[in-house]
């Protein structure tokens, strides 16, 4: 037994089987991502998102709506090029989620590694309201083409009243449900970039009006969604500029070993 915390001492492995001394830690290569690439990802993310998610909308949006006449509806089901679009809308929505699923993981290490003290209320918020995001978007966008994909691969019948039902449901939980949420995502951003030196003061103001807007606006137009993407847009020019600032040699904050002290809040 002696022999063994002997040989466990010359190690640096006394303290138990996880603990490591310092000089060993510190030796130990290190291939953490730079904060550059850091950025430079956060930004590629969120445009990739934005763009993903304008052409989704936009080729969802061209089914028909409630306003629509019986014989207008089944003479687009019926048209194999238009199920298409609305088809390739489905499949192109869940792309736009898993970007900005990415995006919002590498923002938030981004405002830890440049920004004060991390919030953890607002830092939580900002990923619930994410992740509700997301699905609320994908699940607007089945609810919109779930008629032409019925046709395409079930043979099914087109029933105008359900035609018109669902769209509307999706355009529903796109503009009041997912744009809320969305909403709530821009304005605890916006906070905290005004908490950090990451991005200029007047972009975060003006995420806040947008937000806060997205938050309040009454009406079904689907096409109110776009504030959100025009937005992200927008945060991703700003985040590849200042990632261009960040020298290529910067890495990105050592984790705190869980054998080491944490500071009070953690």
């Amino acid at each position: 037994m002696a022999a063994l915390e002997a040989e466990g001492e010359g190690r640096g492995l006394t303290g138990g089987p996880c603990a490591m001394n310092e000089s060993t830690r510190n030796s130990m290569p290190r291939d953490h991502m730079s904060l550059r690439t850091s950025a430079i990802l956060t930004a590629c993310v969120g445009g990739a998102h934005a763009v993903l998610f304008l052409l989704a909308l936009w080729l969802l949006a061209q089914v028909p709506g409630p306003t629509d006449s019986n014989e207008e509806i089944v003479a687009y089901y019926t048209s194999s090029e238009k199920r298409l679009s609305t088809l390739l809308g489905l499949y192109v929505m869940p792309f736009a989620g898993i970007a900005f699923m990415w995006f919002i993981v590498a923002l938030r290490m981004w405002i830890a590694a440049v920004g004060r003290r991390e919030d953890a209320l607002l830092s939580n918020i900002q990923l619930v309201s994410g992740i509700l995001y997301i699905g609320l978007l994908m699940t607007a966008a089945a609810a919109n083409s779930v008629v032409a994909a019925s046709v395409e691969f079930e043979d099914g019948e087109i029933d105008p009243v359900w035609a018109r039902l669902l769209p509307q449901y999706g355009n529903t939980l796109l503009v009041v449900f997912a744009l809320r949420m969305g909403g709530t995502f821009v304005i605890v951003t916006s906070r905290l970039v005004l908490t950090s030196t990451l991005l200029p003061r007047w972009f975060g103001y003006a995420g806040l009006v947008a937000g806060v807007a997205m938050l309040l606006t009454a009406t079904l137009n689907v096409w109110l969604a776009i504030m959100f993407p025009t937005w992200m847009l927008l945060l991703s020019v700003l985040l590849l500029n200042r990632a261009r600032q960040i020298p290529s040699n910067k890495g990105m904050p050592e984790p705190i070993a869980f054998d080491e002290p944490r500071p009070s809040g953690y």
